[in-house]
């Protein structure tokens, strides 16, 4: 499995202020990593229309809708790290990990991403972090089997 997350797909800061901003920026870097097709930003907007993808600890995961699977060429995450935070409905979000699992690869990102978000001293440590390389450095686990 090659790498899900590269620090090219890190964006410290990022430039969103609304949920739609940054749904829309999380969504263009998987786009730019060739992972998605830009389509597959619409069917973010879809599922986060259908379901809240705000998670707490900060983390919002925007992702597609199962109908929009056609539209990803590849797995890939994409983190954008937002200070001030963004509101997400009343929540505030310091982190918006963008999700494309391809042939059902989304779960076990989504497993990885849970795991490191639900340690409050770990993302109190991302929250601190101050460039996507130093953000890739406590993240890059997500690339391992």
């Amino acid at each position: 499995m090659s790498d899900i997350l590269s620090p090219a797909q890190i964006k410290v800061p990022g430039t969103a202020t609304s949920k739609d901003e940054a749904i829309r920026e999380a969504g263009q870097i998987l786009v730019d990593a060739g992972a998605v097709s830009p389509a597959y930003i619409d069917a973010m907007f879809e599922r986060e229309r259908s379901v809240s993808t705000y998670m707490g600890n900060f983390l919002a995961i925007p992702h597609g809708t199962n109908e929009a699977k056609e539209e990803i060429s590849k797995s890939a995450l994409s983190v954008v790290k937002y200070d001030p935070p963004i509101d997400w409905d009343g929540n505030e979000v310091r982190f918006a990990v963008g999700i494309a699992g391809y042939e059902g690869g989304h779960l076990e990102i989504l497993s990885k991403i849970a795991i490191i978000f639900s340690d409050e001293d770990e993302v109190a440590k991302l929250v601190q972090a101050q460039s996507s390389q130093e953000l890739y450095g406590m993240l890059d686990s997500v690339n391992e089997d």
